[in-house]
């Protein structure tokens, strides 16, 4: 009922932001992935918001692999163990969230027969179909002057296109992930922080 993922499927990916309170009633943000949280806080508002900015900036800088494995079949389909289904389909980013739970939020790639049956769950991104494979062009087998014909002078035969990687997208935290979906490290005084209820003083003259 659960076969192992094709070989040729790459591990599927999951990222869980908490709330997590303490004992001093105070609380605090966690990621998952390295990622540069704010500090302890007795405004939990205001770290419910951040952890949903966090979920959603994940969502925005990662690419969904069309060749991910499904993350709840990983799971052996824990969350409907009452539902029987054979994963197929494409591959999508759910977000879910409870709100009676209200302090976990988990961004997961599923394939699409799971992603309906997922309690608390939304599609927010689908993979894009794969890019048709160019075939390599065919080895020279000329001779003599054939072969040498036109060398240096003829255009330069061009290997597959590499795709431009943007800048780093920044996720809340100092999380920074290029385009293409590869995770990275925190970068530290990449983001900038808002405090709550700054102060709004003038800069005095030079």
């Amino acid at each position: 009922m659960y076969p192992d993922a094709p070989s040729a499927r790459r591990p599927g990916r999951c990222w869980t932001i908490r709330v997590v309170g303490h004992r001093d009633r105070t609380a605090s943000v966690t990621c998952s992935s390295p990622c540069v949280m704010p500090p302890r806080s007795r405004d939990i508002a205001a770290l419910r918001r951040f952890a949903v900015a966090h979920a959603a900036a994940h969502a925005r800088a990662a690419a969904v692999h069309h060749d991910a494995a499904c993350w709840c079949r990983r799971q052996r389909c824990a969350l409907h163990e009452g539902t029987r289904v054979a994963c197929a389909g494409s591959v999508v980013l759910v977000l879910r969230h409870d709100p009676a739970v209200g302090q976990v939020w988990t961004l997961s790639e599923v394939c699409a027969a799971c992603a309906p049956l997922l309690p608390h769950a939304r599609v927010l991104n689908r993979a894009a179909p794969p890019q048709p494979r160019v075939p390599d062009p065919a080895p020279d087998t000329g001779t003599g002057t054939e072969a040498g014909r036109g060398a240096g002078t003829g255009p330069t035969p061009s290997g597959p296109a590499t795709p431009t990687v943007g800048p780093p997208r920044l996720v809340p935290g100092g999380f920074s992930a290029p385009s293409s979906g590869a995770g990275a490290g925190p970068e530290r005084g990449a983001g900038r922080r808002r405090g709550v209820g700054g102060r709004r003083g003038r800069p005095t003259g030079s």
